[in-house]
């Protein structure tokens, strides 16, 4: 991964996704102010609209995507992925599903997040992206492996042939968890080591949101899996971090387009 600086914004993209435009953004290069500084691309947090729409703008300009195209959806936290073939109905957020996939080519898919894991999907082979989004909740009900599916439902994809980055968000080290996210863990990744972890200077008990999707990836047949290793929570200057910033904060938007 690469850091690109340009117009004041700053993100990460794959070097080697030249049939891509895409980034994932940091905070950096925007309109909004406040707790919003600067490149909020969350427009039901408070923020003001007219700053939310320049920010899109300004992230749509930085990779040469077409921004009257882009589309998202409504994040609930759960596993549905949503095949997108154009926006509907003049609508840029189709529904309610943390995941997204298509073979359009110049069809944005975006997502915003703060602390929750970016999933960015690119299969060369059948010209078909994906993007998702993974809280707590999706990670351990495998959203990741839900994309793959669907890439291979809808467009005959195979995971030998998929590439993933998983981007940035809160590390394990501060990610502490209660007793509900680790039966849901347990449930579903069973005795993966690493997934779990206890903290040694406190005892306390941490979900290692990174760990756990490349594993599920993994189980999902994906070879080609790169992590870039940012940790939210410790790196506020650069993205929003809702545990870190105690909810009051913005979003940092990722997009990929064929």
């Amino acid at each position: 991964m690469e850091r690109v600086e340009r117009s004041g914004l700053a993100y990460y993209r794959n070097e080697n996704w030249r049939g891509l435009r895409h980034g994932i953004f940091t905070r950096r290069g925007g309109a909004s102010g406040g707790q919003w500084t600067s490149l909020n691309l969350g427009g039901n947090i408070g923020d003001d609209s007219a700053a939310v729409g320049e920010n899109h703008r300004r992230m749509y300009d930085a990779v040469k995507a077409q921004g009257n195209r882009a589309t998202t959806t409504w994040l609930v936290h759960g596993t549905d992925v949503e095949a997108v073939d154009g926006p509907r109905n003049g609508k840029s957020c189709l529904t309610k599903a943390d995941g997204m996939i298509t073979d359009q080519p110049n069809l944005p898919l975006v997502m915003r997040f703060a602390d929750c894991v970016p999933l960015l999907l690119y299969d060369p082979a059948k010209g078909a992206i994906g993007l998702g989004h993974a809280g707590w909740r999706g990670t351990v009900k495998g959203i990741a492996a839900k994309i793959v599916s669907a890439m291979g439902n809808a467009y005959g994809s195979s995971p030998q042939d998929i590439q993933v980055v998983i981007g940035p968000a809160i590390s394990h080290s501060n990610y502490q968890v209660g007793s509900e996210v680790v039966k849901a863990a347990f449930k579903y990744f069973g005795e993966a080591p690493g997934v779990v972890r206890i903290d040694p200077k406190d005892g306390a008990v941490c979900l290692d949101l990174w760990l756990a999707n490349q594993l599920d990836f993994q189980r999902a047949g994906v070879e080609d899996i790169e992590v870039l290793r940012l940790c939210t929570y410790d790196n506020t200057d650069d993205f929003f971090s809702h545990r870190a910033e105690r909810g009051k904060t913005g979003r940092f938007g990722v997009i990929i387009s064929l």
